[in-house]
Formats: structure tokens, sequence, C-alpha cells
């Protein structure tokens, strides 16, 4: 509890209002997925579990992890000490490379093992990470299983590119909600979002500020946009994602733009806006392994 009072302490008062804003998308199977929530990609170690529960007390209702984070069980324990009901909270992790390239057996313990790490009862989404060649069609079979238990609620896929998606539909007897790929303003994948809504799936960006190294926040365009709606340039990217239709989670490690990135919500960009920051895109991904096709993760 020391390190939850202390991530408490490191931020005023959020802008609680802003977040009952929130808009929600609906998946495929009904379920209602809130649009905007915080990632937990390097959020580990003694003071993860505060962050968690500074997010969710903050007014976040959506949490994304993955069994490649290392940190489920910090997640699990920041989700049970916040005081929030686990039915308001929508919990997304992902099956690793490393469990899928290990068979049936060892993807069904990862399963397990995220649901007690979690301790959450449930997943409400659980996605494929990565498209491991020759593994996908059996991996999403045993989603399958474990949504007719009822321990997954949907499930999805991660850095899928049209090639993979259309692997999986042509065998899936449960289809993909969602597609969540990297999407910032230098790497806006255009033609991987629509082919995943045209099909009926719902597309999420993973780093939408570009992770801090890609440049973005420093952007010319974007910050004289943002000068002119009085936010920050962060703010502008994450409204330009939710304008897009995207659902988004930046990452959670600080809590001063945990609150900042929850006031997006009394603002609009002009599509004229829209169209300059779209316009910025490089096809500069965060990292240039991040490469569906041939990623050595």
């Amino acid at each position: 509890m020391l390190a939850i009072a202390f991530i408490l302490g490191m931020a005023g008062q959020p802008k609680a209002q802003n977040m009952s804003k929130v808009p929600t998308i609906r998946l495929n199977n009904g379920t209602e997925m809130p649009q905007l929530g915080v990632g937990t990609f390097l959020v580990t170690g003694k003071d993860a579990p505060g962050k968690i529960f500074y997010a969710l007390r903050h007014g976040y209702r959506l949490i994304d992890t993955a069994q490649a984070y290392g940190n489920e069980k910090e997640v699990g324990e920041g989700i049970k000490t916040s005081g929030v009901e686990r039915d308001s909270i929508f919990v997304t992790s992902k099956i690793s490379p490393d469990a899928m390239r290990g068979g049936a057996e060892a993807v069904r313990e990862s399963i397990e093992r995220s649901l007690a790490d979690l301790g959450t009862g449930y997943i409400d989404l659980m996605l494929i990470h990565w498209p491991v060649a020759g593994k996908i069609r059996e991996i999403w079979q045993i989603m399958e299983e474990f949504v007719d238990s009822g321990k997954i609620r949907s499930i999805g896929l991660s850095n899928f590119n049209p090639s993979h998606i259309d692997e999986v539909l042509s065998f899936a007897r449960i289809r993909p909600v969602l597609n969540q790929i990297e999407i910032h303003p230098y790497m806006t994948q255009f033609n991987v979002s629509g082919y995943n809504f045209r099909n009926g799936i719902q597309t999420e960006a993973w780093g939408p500020l570009g992770q801090g190294v890609t440049g973005e926040l420093e952007d010319p365009a974007i910050l004289e946009i943002a000068k002119r709606h009085n936010k920050s340039a962060a703010q502008v990217i994450l409204r330009w994602h939710m304008q897009r239709g995207l659902i988004t989670m930046p990452r959670c490690d600080n809590p001063e733009y945990v609150s900042e990135n929850a006031d997006i919500f009394d603002f609009e960009l002009s599509p004229a806006e829209m169209e300059i920051i779209s316009g910025l895109n490089r096809n500069q991904r965060t990292n240039e392994k991040n490469d569906p096709d041939k990623f050595p993760w």
C-alpha cells in the first residue's frame, strides 16, 4: 500500500468527470469495450500495482497487459486493491510467442497461469500477441475452447497483417473481435485498420504516442494544432486516434500523464487538422523489428 500511496501523491486531483465521457466501442460479439484505456508495457516491479490502482481510481476501465510483459500478477494486485468492481473493468492480455512455440499444452498452461496471476476470474479479451507461423490455427482453437468455458469472454489478434487475418478467418469458429496494431501519426496503418473494419474487426492502437521515441510529440504541425486548442501534443494525438474510431491505451507508467491523457473529450479536431496529422505518416515503426512478417520475438 505504500507504493499506492506514493503514486497517488505524485499527481493532483484527476479530472474524473472527463473519464465519464469515454465512449465504448461495440465488438462483433456485442461486448462493449472502452475506447480509451492504459497499457502496461514496461510497467513492472514493486510500483506496478500502484500505477494500475492509480489509473483505475482515476476513472480508467480498460487495462492492457500481456504474458510477455511479466506483470500480470502486479496488474491483478492493482485491480484487486483499487476497490473498483470487477465487472466494470475490461482486462486484455496476450498469449506470448514463446508459449505458442511450445505447443498446445504450453498455451493452455500459459492461459491458466494468466487467469491465476490476474485473479480476475475471467479475462475480457485474449489476443494472439504475434502471428507465429505454423501455430495460429492450433492456438486459435484453444482460445475458442476457453471462450466456451467462460474463462475468456472475447478473443482477438495483435500485430496481424491482412494476410494473417485471412488465415484466421478461413478456419475461425469464433470470429476475432479486434486486431491490436502499432499506430501513431508517423505509422498510420490505414491499410490494415481499413482491412480490419471491412471484416467487422475493431482496431486498437498500441504505441499511440510513438512510445516516446519516434518524435511525434515534438512535431511542429502537431504542436501548432495543440496550441490552437490549448492542449498538449499527446492530447491532440490521442484525440486523433479517438476520431479515427480506434481503441487505444497509452502507457500508465507516469501518473501525471495518466491524468492528462484522460482530458481529451472537451475538444474536437477539425477535418483539416485530422488530415494534417494523418499526412505526417512515414511508415516509421517504434522498432524496425516490429514487422509482423519477420519479427524475431
